[in-house]
């Protein structure tokens, strides 16, 4: 008999966290899934810790060094489910994740997503949950406007969300020519397919900190290009043009810290200005050396607790 879900963990030199993201995923309280390893050639200790687990319900697999993207594609592919459950190899699920998720999938087996709330560890002390820009109670729901619900923090996370296998095929997989941004193009896919539900009850924990965490090198470019992937989409879509344009204005900044100008100017030619507050506005405006005294006294500011962002 098939499993409920199937759990996805792509790993890639994940030594440190590995042990304990599968701890996290065999301690659920809902226990009717498989576990697929995609070992995407690491070079330390991570596969040898992942081999220690003795338990029938994990499958290892390995491929040399072609990046997540195909390693979770291929994880999909294997998988003996009708649901797949993300997790990257250094974020923590807690117990009632998949219950929770299924929940949703209970509730609305139409839609495209099921996404479960979660908070973002921004040290290893210092955390809060991720800030929506919609309004919720407790109960699970269908988020009228994805787009704009995700103008702050994502309501999708790759390790927070499920869905179908036979819906993920549908709409193309995950892009393998981005080497970042792919999880949020996927979203998008989806959202502008299907329904996107939601459950407030958070259900982990996004290790923010970590300085290798799979979205952290700076391909500027390569996330100009996921932006460039929808232009057609958001001429009929203000919601996600306006998505679009929030991402627009993060890659603008990182290439004033970058010093990449040339990027920087094809940016601010394509964000619509009204899309952005007033901060953000200012912020673009600013040179590097005061970028960087901002982002220092942000960090100043986590460390006693207090979080200032340029989305609010």
């Amino acid at each position: 008999m098939k499993p409920f879900f199937s759990v996805v963990i792509p790993l890639y030199n994940k030594e440190q966290y590995i042990e304990a993201t599968l701890k996290s995923v065999l301690n659920q309280t809902f226990q009717d899934f498989e576990v697929i390893v995609v070992d995407d050639g690491s070079t330390d200790k991570s596969l040898e810790k992942a081999l220690t687990f003795k338990d029938s319900r994990i499958t290892i697999t390995k491929q040399k060094n072609v990046g997540v993207s195909i390693a979770r594609n291929e994880g999909i592919k294997i998988a003996k489910s009708k649901y797949i459950a993300l997790i990257d190899a250094d974020d923590f699920w807690y117990s009632n994740h998949l219950f929770e998720l299924k929940k949703q999938i209970l509730l609305f087996p139409n839609a495209g997503l099921y996404c479960n709330n979660y908070e973002i560890y921004y040290t290893k002390k210092i955390f809060r949950p991720a800030n929506f820009n919609f309004n919720f109670d407790t109960k699970c729901l269908i988020v009228k406007d994805f787009f704009t619900a995700s103008i702050t923090n994502n309501v999708a996370l790759t390790s927070a969300v499920g869905f179908s296998k036979e819906k993920f095929n549908s709409i193309g997989k995950f892009n393998t020519q981005l080497k970042t941004g792919q999880d949020l193009d996927l979203w998008i896919r989806f959202a502008l397919k299907y329904n996107i539900s939601f459950n407030p009850k958070i259900t982990m924990s996004y290790k923010l900190y970590i300085g290798d965490s799979l979205s952290k090198n700076e391909f500027n470019n390569i996330r100009y290009n996921f932006t460039a992937n929808f232009i057609k989409e958001e001429k009929s879509n203000k919601s996600l043009k306006k998505y679009l344009d929030i991402n627009r204005y993060a890659v603008a900044i990182r290439c004033i810290l970058n010093e990449e100008q040339e990027l920087y100017k094809k940016l601010k030619k394509e964000i619509d200005y009204n899309n952005l507050n007033f901060k953000q506005k200012i912020l673009l405006k600013f040179p590097k050396i005061l970028l960087k005294i901002i982002k220092n006294f942000q960090k100043y500011l986590m460390k006693q607790n207090i979080y200032i962002t340029a989305y609010k």
